[in-house]
């Protein structure tokens, strides 16, 4: 696999969808120069050269540390600091604070992103965590968190970058109404209802608490050991980067054959370095976050 490294100012050309924009990073809470790492040769048939964006972060130190030793990286703060949307360099309009909760204020769109919209993350690649936080969805409900993400882009004919969905860098925790979403009946054994590891491995217990309630979520990774926690109770375990880790991956949607690029970031997520961004997903519907904490395992 062929990689080249370039580093460049904080002004790159992309594109979302058909509408050219520039990303530039200003805010002064942001440290560090904008990298990225061009795939020239991927390893999966059929995938497309694709290039890795990392753009400035945000420094953990400036987050308040808890008596139990996470980083609170959201409080109710109405700034939102540190967050900003996938791809871009603000936060977009539809990701608002309301009664000290992140709420993403619904399209009805699905998947179908309007440019107020899109997913968010918080600037700040973490390798070895426990993530712990608060949701609850509207009646019908979908989100998900994504961990280990990566900014990713393929080049377009002219030369310039498209932007490709946070979910096919990162593991997603799912975030459902399983009582009134139809993905709830999809996939295999319950594998897209709350809490499981999206479309490969179902949480079990299935203890969700129903639309308009709240849920905790707990989040593990650990030298490629995950773990999902639901309202207390440990409910998926999976290793990654192991055999049995790209086997889920080739029977799941992400496969090699159905989705080159996504088989291939996925099965080697987090990169080089194993780490990448926390993010909340639009799927155009309410949903709601609290109580967003973090602790570095090293």
């Amino acid at each position: 696999m062929k990689k080249t490294l370039f580093a460049s100012a904080l002004l790159i050309m992309t594109a979302c969808g058909n509408n050219q924009q520039q990303l530039v990073i200003g805010d002064p809470e942001f440290t560090g120069e904008q990298s990225f790492i061009e795939v020239n040769e991927p390893a999966t048939p059929n995938c497309p050269a694709y290039v890795v964006i990392n753009n400035p972060e945000v420094e953990l130190s400036a987050f308040p540390v808890d008596k139990d030793g996470y980083h609170v990286i959201f409080n109710g703060n109405e700034k939102m600091q540190g967050w900003r949307g996938y791809g871009k360099d603000h936060i977009p309009s539809r990701w608002v604070v309301e009664d000290g909760c992140i709420k993403f204020c619904g399209t009805g769109m699905g998947e179908g992103q309007t440019a107020e919209g899109g997913d968010l993350i918080f600037a700040h690649q973490f390798q070895n965590f426990i993530l712990e936080l608060e949701w609850k969805v509207s009646k019908g409900g979908n989100s998900g968190i994504f961990y280990l993400a990566k900014e990713t882009a393929v080049k377009k004919e002219d030369g310039s970058l498209q932007y490709q969905p946070i979910y096919i860098s990162a593991p997603e925790y799912q975030v459902l109404d399983n009582a009134n979403h139809p993905d709830a009946m999809l996939g295999i054994d319950g594998n897209r209802q709350s809490a499981s590891l999206y479309d490969m491995i179902p949480a079990k217990p299935q203890n969700q608490n129903p639309f308009g309630e709240w849920n905790k979520a707990r989040i593990m990774v650990y030298k490629g050991t995950v773990v999902h926690g639901q309202n207390d109770a440990n409910v998926v375990e999976y290793h990654l980067w192991t055999p049995q880790w790209t086997d889920m991956l080739q029977n799941s949607k992400f496969s090699a054959e159905r989705w080159p690029i996504g088989f291939e970031l996925l099965n080697n997520c987090g990169g080089a370095e194993r780490k990448g961004y926390i993010g909340l997903q639009d799927h155009g519907d309410d949903v709601w976050y609290r109580n967003i904490r973090i602790k570095v395992m090293e």
